[in-house]
């Protein structure tokens, strides 16, 4: 019941004036001024981030056009050329780490959420996931040279997406695990107790209705990966040319393409951003630029995935 009228604040007991909101009260004058701290130290935070986008995108876009989009890097001493190859690059090398450490994440997270939550190795598995979630990447760019590299005895695109999908899996497989346990556990059992086998748990209640959770730590661990540079460099190294010589050329169509270096836009701003040639360091410029919106976007994206659904 709601209170009609001054009168009846009154009439029970209630002191209209010190229910007003004053500075000249210690307790208000200190929640303002603590929201007043709040608001600073929050432009504080975001002047640094809105200070970086803004130099990007305006040394980056005097020279974003089409030609450079989807040209070659220029040689030394030339003017013109572009970023293509190293955009296709960096969407191929992604996508291979994405391959290789999406299943294993998403496997190991059914495990641990579902079948073997208390075991011992699940608890190795966590631990270790937790461990490597600190990894240096360079770390993962000398596993990749030691097994790969050395092995098939070439940098190419497959090294580097296997360096970057063992930078990627630990994001997936905790943050999947952290979703699928966040299923409500009655919904599981009232499939249980209609018939449903475990596999079917798994497929039809588990999985989709952490898939927001999921797909959230996939799009993080992928704009992580997209901005890596060490592990490249131990990797794949870098190439002025496309993935494949056959059109479409930002496609590769052998294994072969993928067992050569392979251009990407982090390693193109490392070596093109301490170049004495004024073409080859505003090309740094833009494919910084061009870097930054591609990890922006995922981060949206995610950010999108991750937001509860009105219902």
């Amino acid at each position: 019941m709601f209170w009609s009228s001054t009168r009846d604040f009154t009439a029970n007991g209630f002191d209209l004036p010190s229910l007003e909101r004053s500075l000249r009260r210690p307790r208000t004058l200190f929640s303002a001024a603590m929201s007043l701290l709040v608001i600073v130290a929050t432009v504080a935070a975001l002047l640094p981030l809105f200070s970086v986008l803004y130099m990007l995108f305006e040394r980056g876009r005097a020279n974003l056009n089409f030609a450079t989009l989807g040209g070659l890097p220029p040689a030394p001493m030339t003017v013109g050329g572009g970023i293509g190859n190293a955009i296709v690059g960096t969407f191929v090398i992604v996508t291979i780490a994405t391959l290789l450490s999406v299943p294993v994440g998403i496997l190991g997270a059914v495990f641990i959420g579902e079948f073997g939550p208390e075991t011992k190795t699940a608890a190795v598995v966590l631990f270790a996931a937790e461990v490597l979630t600190g990894l240096p990447s360079i770390i993962a760019g000398v596993f990749g040279f030691a097994i790969l590299v050395v092995t098939t005895g070439r940098f190419s695109a497959l090294a580097a997406g296997a360096a970057l999908a063992l930078l990627m899996l630990p994001t997936i497989l905790l943050t999947a695990t952290e979703a699928i346990k966040s299923v409500p556990l009655n919904t599981r059992e009232g499939a249980t107790a209609m018939g449903a086998t475990s596999t079917q748990v798994v497929m039809q209640i588990s999985l989709p209705t952490a898939a927001p959770g999921i797909i959230t730590g996939i799009m993080l661990a992928i704009a992580r990966a997209a901005g890596e540079t060490a592990p490249l460099l131990f990797t794949c190294l870098f190439s002025n040319y496309w993935t494949s010589q056959t059109y479409p050329r930002f496609l590769p169509k052998t294994l072969s393409d993928l067992m050569k270096p392979t251009a990407s836009l982090s390693v193109l701003i490392y070596n093109f951003s301490g170049s004495p040639f004024e073409n080859q360091i505003q090309l740094a410029w833009t494919a910084a630029m061009v870097l930054v919106v591609i990890v922006l976007v995922t981060d949206i994206v995610a950010q999108a995935f991750a937001r509860p659904s009105a219902d």
